[in-house]
């Protein structure tokens, strides 16, 4: 296939901006998809087209897609707990929906999907792969079964002729989490000293790794297939303990008894609802950390050639870049 012009949804976002840079390294031609009101000061320095719109928006998708070989598709809503979840399938469900058709209408190459190492299936084992059909809804959250929903779509478009590869991307650390993205917000909890260690657990994975993976899933990785992006699962405290010693506070960070979090993370899903407001931990994403098991990321290294460096070191840049903002007086983080 040719190395055509890459389309980027979701520029803007952590993932969506690496991959932007990655592109770019490589010589590719890029335009960017965002909405007006995307900040995009982590890319504006790199020489891209740029292109206006929504993925509600069908006549802004068909217009951005013209004359692009590859989209990289990377637009995701994360909010873990809403008042009323019905936005999570607006923008992951139905507004991917109309990206997909929009691409089998324009006729691309390829369509790189991100979807997330949540939507395999529970393995008796404790290791998950690629081959591991979901299969723990009783147990998710309403973010996990949206982007379930959401892979199993794209799927289906990949059966009607879409030519596309998803990729499973693990929680993703680095330097540059401007949102931040919810499991970087708990790095900035850390090292204030406010977040301790709980009894769960975090499949992980370098960012510039995870953009990597996307690139080379262009070019080597099997049409309707998807890949695990991770490398390997750590507890939280181990996380926590690697941020802490990364910045010279609070190391090692200490841990509390699961109940005492539950309770905390209940009492704050409470008084949220009371305001309407969201949070970023419920009792269901807490729950997650207890559910989540070790993955074999095999698949993506033998077919996509990849070769990711170890995610401890990508934390340790997200907690120093993370700890510099703070210092600098950015009440963001």
């Amino acid at each position: 296939m040719s190395e055509g012009k890459a389309l980027v949804m979701g520029a803007s976002g952590f993932l969506g901006s690496h991959v932007v840079r990655t592109l770019a390294k490589d010589g590719r031609e890029i335009r960017i998809f965002t909405r007006a009101t995307s900040d995009t000061s982590a890319i504006d320095h790199l020489k891209v087209e740029r292109a206006i719109g929504d993925v509600c928006d069908a006549d802004s998708l068909r217009e951005a897609m013209q004359g692009c070989s590859t989209i990289y598709y990377c637009v995701v809503d994360t909010r873990a707990w809403l008042k009323d979840p019905a936005p999570l399938r607006v923008t992951n469900v139905e507004g991917l929906r109309n990206v997909l058709d929009a691409a089998l209408d324009v006729g691309v190459e390829r369509f790189i999907y991100t979807s997330t190492f949540m939507t395999l299936g529970l393995n008796p084992t404790g290791i998950a792969t690629e081959a591991d059909a979901f299969n723990w809804a009783d147990q998710a959250s309403e973010y996990v079964c949206v982007r379930v929903e959401a892979e199993e779509l794209f799927l289906d478009y990949c059966k009607r002729g879409l030519p596309g590869v998803a990729c499973n991307v693990a929680m993703t650390y680095g330097a540059e989490d401007l949102q931040p993205t919810p499991h970087g917000w708990m790095i900035t909890e850390v090292i204030r000293g406010l977040l301790p260690a709980w009894g769960g657990r975090f499949s992980a994975v370098g960012i510039q790794d995870a953009a990597n993976a996307m690139v080379l899933a262009e070019k080597h990785g099997r049409l309707g297939e998807r890949y695990l992006i991770t490398d390997r699962t750590l507890s939280l405290k181990q996380i926590w303990d690697i941020a802490a010693k990364a910045t010279g506070l609070r190391w090692p960070v200490p841990s509390v008894p699961m109940w005492v979090m539950y309770l905390s993370c209940w009492l704050s899903e409470r008084a949220h609802w009371l305001l309407g407001r969201e949070t970023q931990v419920s009792v269901k994403s807490l729950r997650l950390t207890r559910i989540i098991q070790d993955f074999d990321n095999s698949k993506a290294r033998n077919e996509l050639h990849w070769n990711p460096r170890p995610v401890e070191e990508s934390i340790a840049e997200a907690a120093r870049w993370f700890r510099h903002q703070q210092k600098l007086g950015n009440k963001k983080y």
